[in-house]
């Protein structure tokens, strides 16, 4: 189940043909794979975050690393919960979780949202920890993510924490190069059902 992931070879590949080539293979095993997990990431959730109040974290779709029992048991432990939302002219923003029955779906294809008033990234500072989505992330701490780009910016966002940790099936925390462009920003840990890894990223970041 948790075999090593098989990326193509992207040599001679501009950096968004090769981006475009290693997400297709990660959706593929997403598709096949993803309904086998649960809530393997709880405790994994919880020792990250141990000790801090205020965390982002994110709603998961059908195919990404479930997040629904990450998050009540995150709101269980006590702390205050941050998610993304649509904001004012389809911006992204943040909101605070309370609870999932206040989820709601905004718009389709995109995961259920809190209901409550929606801030811009600069509600960020006031977070202690971040559990971000993505489909890949290597050893150094390089990030593959959906290529929308609006994780990229928000952790650009000033005097944000460093303690971020991208949640990702086993098979996606990969021992070799991922494509980088300047948007890109390096991730200092991983959070895997196991528990969580910190990359080379965190002692140059």
């Amino acid at each position: 189940m948790n075999s090593a992931l098989t990326l193509p070879d992207t040599v001679g590949m501009d950096v968004e043909e090769a981006k475009q080539a290693i997400r297709a293979v990660i959706r593929d095993r997403r598709k096949a794979k993803a309904h086998l997990f649960s809530d393997e990431w709880v405790e994994s959730a919880l020792a990250f975050t141990h000790g801090f109040s205020t965390v982002a974290c994110y709603v998961s779709l059908e195919t990404e690393p479930p997040t629904a029992a990450v998050l009540d048991a995150l709101a269980d432990s006590g702390k205050k919960i941050l998610l993304p939302k649509l904001g004012p002219g389809l911006t992204r923003a943040w909101a605070e979780y309370r609870g999932r029955d206040d989820l709601e779906l905004l718009a389709p294809g995109r995961p259920p949202e809190p209901s409550g008033d929606a801030y811009s990234n600069d509600i960020l500072t006031s977070v202690d920890a971040m559990i971000i989505p993505g489909l890949a992330l290597s050893h150094a701490g390089q990030r593959m993510g959906q290529g929308g780009g609006w994780y990229d910016r928000a952790l650009k966002t000033p005097q944000i924490t460093h303690r971020i940790a991208q949640m990702i099936f086993p098979w996606e925390f990969v021992d070799r190069s991922l494509p980088q462009d300047d948007l890109d920003v390096l991730i200092p840990f991983a959070l895997l059902p196991e528990g969580w890894v910190t990359t080379e990223a965190a002692t140059t970041i």
